[in-house]
């Protein structure tokens, strides 16, 4: 994709290359790792891109190896990287995956310092976000640095004022920083928001002790058009600010890891939605797509094409959960 076209969607955040351990216990235990890619919104774009939509990404990454690594992967995804700094003496930040039982997993960051981290506003190309049809960011991003956050802040800005879809994953970390602080932050951007992804893990630190029912009112309330609790093992909950609730139940898949299941998850809703489908058309395909993202190892590596999305969806029968 040409630098001089706008992609119907774009992102902002902070790419991550990943090791992820291909046995089961802590890092010490571990002998052998699987390099792959993770970031959460960078995951996002790509998960837009396998559903074929034409889509960038904005950040920084380091003049290394790995940051060379990730302009390749853009390239072969077909992700536009043109608004892509390249410091040339930054490290880009690296995590390992540690893996549990079930699927489930811990994290292991290194990335003080990164050169996403030292994303600033004037980083941003006003004409780009502006032309964009729908902007994804998420609260990692503007966890990770002040200067990020004031990034974000002002692609909000411009987005809104073009008047272009804010989607936002709250992906809320209190080890980025303090709860507090991501309380005020994330739910103030809700009300920026027009799409807004939010897991069960999120609601526990945002609204703890509140049903799931009560969380996507809670957050509607603050003005989003589209609510999407993302609830693992137990499907999603997608919630309209016309009062329409579609509650879907999880796909038996055999769990490997659910690394960037949300994020595949929000990236294909997005990829679907803005390619018109209805909001339940678009979340039936974005829970398989949830589901298909936790039969791999590594975050980038399982989120499914559209082909696959189909496929998949084609031998399965779909069920809808009454319960939220």
């Amino acid at each position: 994709m040409g630098g001089n076209s706008v992609p119907a969607v774009v992102a902002l955040g902070e790419p991550m290359v990943e090791f992820a351990a291909e046995q089961r216990g802590g890092l010490a235990e571990a002998r052998t790792f699987r390099r792959g890619f993770g970031g959460d919104t960078a995951n996002f774009i790509v998960a837009v891109a396998r559903m074929g939509v034409p889509c960038g990404y904005v950040t920084r990454v380091g003049g290394d190896e790995f940051g060379r690594a990730f302009l390749a992967l853009w390239d072969r995804e077909g992700v536009d990287r043109s608004r892509v700094i390249v410091e040339p003496e930054g490290i880009t930040g690296v995590y390992f995956i540690s893996l549990l039982e079930a699927g489930l997993h811990e994290f292991t960051y290194y990335r003080s310092g990164s050169p996403a981290s030292r994303l600033r506003p004037e980083d941003l190309d006003e004409s780009y976000l502006a032309g964009a049809r729908v902007f994804h960011t998420s609260g990692i991003t503007q966890a990770i640095s002040a200067s990020a956050r004031e990034t974000v802040e002002a692609a909000l800005t411009i987005v809104g004022r073009s008047g272009g879809t804010i989607s936002y994953d709250a992906n809320v970390r209190p080890r980025l920083w303090p709860l507090d602080t991501a309380r005020q932050v994330v739910t103030q951007t809700f009300s920026r928001a027009h799409l807004v992804f939010v897991s069960d893990e999120d609601a526990a630190l945002l609204y703890p002790g509140l049903p799931a029912e009560g969380v996507v009112d809670r957050i509607l309330a603050l003005g989003p058009r589209l609510v999407l609790l993302k609830r693992g093992a137990r499907g999603c909950l997608v919630a309209t600010a016309e009062g329409e609730r579609y509650p879907l139940s999880a796909w038996p898949v055999d769990v490997v890891d659910t690394t960037g299941a949300g994020d595949a998850f929000a990236g294909v809703f997005v990829a679907a939605w803005l390619s018109g489908a209805g909001v339940p058309e678009a979340a039936r395909l974005a829970n398989a797509a949830g589901a298909l993202a936790t039969t791999g190892l590594g975050a980038v590596a399982s989120i499914p094409t559209r082909g696959q999305i189909i496929e998949f969806l084609g031998t399965h029968q779909a069920t809808v959960s009454e319960r939220a």
